[in-house]
């Protein structure tokens, strides 16, 4: 029987390291269960780190052609699901931050429209912008950990979003759109910055500082609408 090539085993230890994010999906969930939710945070971000790191690491070692039997995207998609819709749906009921009847409904709308979402094979547009709201519900509801807003905000924050997951306007991909790159990428930096500020502080039992809570409203808020800004001004398609 003939050994794997090199390239194999790099290929297939790619999506091994994709497949991790499962794991870090398995520990948020069990801290987020237990009540733990700087540590649910903390696993979010790692699997989130090999969400960044692992496109291009594919992309790189050609993996999709070295093994074109197994679906990168398939897989990403899975987990992604995860992290980014399920678990922050989990949390924002378990967190007891709105009232009970409107956890559920919060729930149901972002774990409902998130499947729909991912099922539909139109959500990128030519600029790699996604088209409606993109099951970046790990960031809205940290925000909302974060900022502790009145329940009927958070409420409206979470309608609001279910709803733009089906209307044809347009969210940039921090990295792959071209169009204000440095500017965005400036943005999501600064919003990283601010949470891992906030998860620190939130680890230590410490109030999270004002600055920080400034950076990842401004930030978010940037990211949120920079898409449909640029959607206006013709700049992306």
């Amino acid at each position: 029987m003939a050994r794997p090539s090199n390239s194999v085993l790099i290929a297939f230890s790619v999506h091994l390291f994709t497949a991790s994010g499962a794991f870090w999906a398995f520990l948020a969930l069990v801290a987020a269960a237990e009540g733990r939710f700087t540590n649910m945070w903390f696993w979010l971000g790692v699997a989130l780190l090999v969400d960044g790191v692992d496109g291009p690491m594919a992309r790189y070692f050609k993996v999709k052609s070295v093994l074109p039997n197994w679906s990168g995207e398939l897989l990403d998609c899975i987990i992604d699901y995860v992290t980014f819709a399920m678990i922050p749906a989990f949390a924002l009921y378990q967190s007891g931050f709105l009232k009970e009847s409107y956890s559920f409904i919060c729930a149901a709308l972002i774990v409902c429209t998130s499947a729909i979402y991912y099922a539909d094979t139109r959500m990128k547009s030519r600029d790699n912008c996604f088209i409606g709201f993109p099951i970046c519900w790990n960031m809205v509801v940290f925000t909302l950990f974060v900022m502790e807003p009145g329940w009927y905000i958070a409420f409206g924050v979470v309608i609001v979003s279910a709803i733009l997951s089906f209307i044809p306007m347009l969210f940039v991909h921090p990295v792959r759109v071209t169009v204000w790159r440095p500017q965005t990428l400036t943005m999501f930096g600064v919003w990283t910055f601010c949470g891992i500020v906030a998860l620190y502080s939130g680890y230590f039992g410490l109030d999270v500082p004002y600055i920080a809570k400034i950076g990842i409203a401004i930030s978010g808020a940037y990211l949120y609408c920079i898409g449909f800004v640029l959607q206006m001004t013709g700049k992306v398609a």
